[in-house]
Formats: structure tokens, C-alpha cells, sequence
């Protein structure tokens, strides 16, 4: 059995009949989707949108809040920082117990801080920018330390070109949203162990596509037909890269190059066995899901954040460690990508 499933089955219970997706429920208007019994309280889940990855999440928080006795009511803020706020405001003046919020905008966190106004906060997945708007009592961040997920990307091509007795090397980046924790810390991290470990690494281009397959095809294919070498593709999540994989078959390019990505999707895992994707790195979104849903039980009843899961705390020794839990990243390589599948 997968390790996520695992780890997900010990923080939940293993019986979870008859519950909803947390897709299920919401249309593109941002409507809510409300789920479980609600003796134990009342919880508000804010995405701040919807992809493969980010509905996982939502599902696995959705089941965990049911199982915990939690009523929990799902919103989607369109990547609409401004409504994001206003949904955690009706949140505090409707008098759930705790919310939620996967943030559309990393630097407003105060502003989603503020709106909460004291009333047990969780952010998940992504961080905000200044950790210090964070503290035990009513503000913590459940999700996975972006340092590593680069790294681990950038050890995998430093072997693989080192075998091939490179040590110079040109890449394509994929990047997701500018800006962004995630995109920034994967785009250093991947290079810092390329440098760490002696590739000099030069970039051919590096493309915005927001984490979007699509956008990443309209991008990177005039660069794959512009004749520009290149000798691996860096992706920040698996849907650019599955999209650089569908650019160079239409392009008719044979993939002898590495193409990484992160996140370990459905069809990431896919085209890691298929040998399409190099490798990728296993993020684990029911792990964040039901953290999440596990720290705000935790801020209502004023325990430690992690009591009840096998999650670790953060150990820098900053004011903040404390409110920050740790689902850790895992690399994905065709050895072991048949226990993701």
C-alpha cells in the first residue's frame, strides 16, 4: 500500500463511507459545498483554486473533517485574493470554530490574519511570505518544505549528467506563478543542488506558465522548434511538465533528455513509469488535507498543532517553529514510482 494512503488511513480511520469529494457541490461561482455532522464544531476550508493537486487536498480535508466531527464548509476563491478575505470575514462573523485557507496571495497573509481576528487560522500548502505573522495559540501552516522539492530535482540531474561525464549543462524552466513561495523556492533550490553538486547550469529560457499544462505547451513549443539546445527541462509542478512531454511528441522530438517535474499527480506517476518523466517529487495533498484539518482541531481544543498525527514540527528554533507542520516531500524515480501509482 502507498505511503500516502497509509498515513492518511492512521490520522483518520480507514472507514469513510458515503462522504463527498471536496470537489463535489462547488460550481465556478465559488458557491460552498458543506460536508459532516458538525457535533465537535464548524470549519471553513478556502482554496484558493482548483487543480488536480489542490482538489486532492480539499477531498482528503473534507473526509478528515467529517471523521473528526467537524462540519466543514468548502469555498473557492477563484484566485481571488480580495474574495478569499471576504469569504474568511463571513467565516468569523457566521461563528465557525476554525478556517482554513490555501492563500491566493502568499504576501496578504496579514490581511487574511487580520480578517480572522483571532479565531483559529490554518494555512495550508502555501506558506505565507512572512512566517511571523504565525503563533501557536491561533495561526499555523500545515503543508510541505519547498527547499527540498527543488533540491531533490536538481541531485537527480546532477547524477544523471554526471554519469554522462557532463559537467555544464542548458535547461528550459518551467516556472509556476511568479512570485510565488513555491515557484521561487523550487526554481533555487534545484539549482542550488545542480551547483552543490558541480553542474555549472545555464538556462536556454525561462517561462511562466503558472502551473497550467496548457499555458506550459503555448510556451515552450516555439522554443522547442526555434533549433535552441538544451539538454534537460526543469518543471516546478508535473502539469507543466506532462505539458513540455505533449509539446515534444507533437513537435515530433524524441525525449532522450530529462524532464522533471513536482508534485507526483495521477499523470505525472504515469509518465514517470511510462519513461516519459524523468522523475518527480511526491507531494503528499491528503497528508496536507487532513494536517490541516488536524491542527485546527488542535487550536480549538489548545493543543500542540501536530498532537494526533506522526507529522513533525519545524525545527529552525524561530518564534514560529511551533506552528508550522511539516508533511514531508519524497522523491519519484522509475525504482520507485509503482508505489505512487
Amino acid at each position: 500500500m502507498k505511503l500516502k494512503k497509509i498515513m492518511a488511513m492512521l490520522l483518520v480511520g480507514a472507514t469513510c463511507v458515503g462522504m463527498m469529494t471536496g470537489c463535489g457541490g462547488s460550481s465556478d461561482n465559488g458557491s460552498a459545498a458543506t460536508t459532516g455532522s458538525g457535533e465537535n464544531g464548524s470549519i471553513t476550508l478556502i482554496m484558493a483554486q482548483r487543480d488536480e493537486f489542490l482538489s486532492t487536498l480539499e477531498a482528503a480535508a473534507t473526509k478528515a473533517a467529517q471523521e473528526q466531527g467537524y462540519k466543514l464548509t468548502a469555498q473557492d476563491a477563484q484566485s481571488d485574493a480580495q474574495k478569499q478575505i471576504q469569504f474568511v470575514e463571513t467565516a468569523k462573523n457566521g461563528g465557525e470554530d476554525a478556517v482554513i485557507v490555501n492563500p491566493v496571495d502568499s504576501d496578504a497573509a496579514q490581511s487574511v490574519v487580520d480578517a480572522a481576528a483571532g479565531m483559529p487560522l490554518v494555512f495550508v500548502n502555501r506558506p505565507p511570505t512572512d512566517l511571523h505573522v504565525l503563533d501557536a495559540e491561533n495561526v499555523a501552516f500545515v503543508g510541505s518544505d519547498e527547499d527540498t522539492s527543488g533540491y531533490f530535482q536538481g541531485e537527480y540531474l546532477a547524477e544523471y549528467f554526471q554519469e554522462q561525464g557532463k559537467t555544464e549543462i542548458k535547461y528550459i524552466l518551467l516556472q509556476g506563478i511568479l512570485g510565488q513561495v513555491s515557484q521561487i523556492k523550487r526554481c533555487a533550490g534545484v539549482l542550488q543542488a545542480l551547483e552543490d553538486n558541480g553542474i555549472t547550469a545555464t538556462p536556454v529560457v525561462e517561462l511562466a506558465a503558472e502551473y497550467d499544462r496548457a499555458k506550459a505547451i503555448d510556451k515552450i513549443s516555439p522554443v522547442l522548434t526555434s533549433g535552441q539546445e538544451f539538454d534537460c527541462i526543469i518543471s516546478n509542478n508535473d502539469a507543466m511538465a506532462c505539458g513540455a512531454i505533449e509539446a515534444c511528441e507533437s513537435a515530433g522530438i524524441t525525449i532522450d533528455f530529462p524532464i522533471v517535474g513536482i508534485d507526483c499527480t495521477k499523470d505525472g506517476a504515469a509518465a514517470v513509469q511510462a519513461g516519459k518523466l524523468a522523475m518527480t517529487v511526491f507531494q503528499d495533498p491528503e497528508g496536507q488535507g487532513v494536517g490541516a484539518v488536524m491542527a485546527c482541531a488542535n487550536l480549538i481544543d489548545g493543543k500542540a498543532i501536530n498532537e494526533g498525527t506522526e507529522y513533525e514540527l519545524d525545527s529552525s528554533g524561530e518564534s514560529y517553529s511551533d506552528s508550522i507542520i511539516w508533511v514531508p516531500f519524497e522523491p519519484v524515480t522509475a525504482d520507485n514510482v509503482a508505489d505512487y501509482i
